[in-house]
């Protein structure tokens, strides 16, 4: 294989067998559970990093059911962003991820940014309860439940907050460890079709875990739970700031 040759496949890791296809990647039936809770403002400005500005102490707290996705499969993710400003651009910066298939952890880590481990996170109706809820090995992490579909929710605005900017801290180091890429990655959500969204009463409780701290941003208060169903196109995203230059 020629330098040519190497260069035009040069897409994804490995060169000769990548772990996922090229993009752009369409979720059909994409499914969200996302409870917003109140935490500590300190605990929020020791994990997010500069230019983003946390605006307030709230965190969402994400449980999202994937069955029919380009490339990935059938898969289920689980995380934290965090509401922040950045060039006075409301957003979200996605602070934690954990999901159960390799593929979409390599094209998340490798294309974006995301923050994604591998864990075990559920997503599933219970009788009249939706339930969330994100395993370590055996250890439980992170249960979220709400009402199922208590009170339907205005469908433009729903549609406006799955279009709007998120942001990621895209780290890829050099051989001798220290950072070659280090960038604030912005991407957005298109081609988004809402099929229905709801509220309801909702609880959520989080578990300390050496590796998977998502405890280390406690809750104080839960102050909302949706429920969405959609279909939508995962953008590429684009470089807003290069911490290395």
């Amino acid at each position: 294989m020629n330098i040519a040759d190497v260069v035009a496949k040069a897409f994804s890791m490995p060169l000769t067998n990548p772990s996922y296809p090229r993009g752009p990647y369409r979720f059909v039936n994409r499914e969200f559970l996302i409870i917003t809770y109140r935490t500590d403002m300190d605990a929020l400005r020791a994990v997010v990093p500069e230019p983003l500005a946390v605006t307030e102490p709230i965190v969402k707290f994400e449980f999202i059911r994937m069955p029919d996705s380009t490339g990935f499969g059938d898969y289920t993710e689980s995380g934290q962003v965090i509401p922040v400003r950045f060039n006075g651009q409301q957003g979200g910066y996605v602070h934690s991820m954990y999901l159960n298939d390799e593929s979409p952890i390599a094209s998340g880590r490798e294309i974006w940014g995301f923050p994604k481990k591998m864990a075990d996170p559920a997503m599933r109706v219970e009788k009249d309860t939706l339930v969330g809820t994100l395993d370590v090995g055996s250890v439980r992490v992170a249960t979220g439940t709400m009402g199922y579909k208590h009170r339907t929710l205005d469908h433009d605005a729903v549609l406006k907050s799955l279009q709007g900017p998120s942001f990621l801290l895209k780290i890829i180091p050099h051989v001798d460890c220290t950072p070659r890429i280090c960038e604030l990655v912005r991407y957005f959500m298109t081609d988004v079709t809402v099929k229905g969204a709801w509220e309801g009463p909702a609880a959520l409780e989080l578990h300390a875990h050496a590796l998977a701290p998502v405890a280390d941003l406690p809750v104080h208060d839960v102050l909302s739970a949706i429920h969405i169903q959609s279909d939508l196109t995962l953008g590429l995203g684009e470089v807003v700031h290069d911490y290395l230059g």
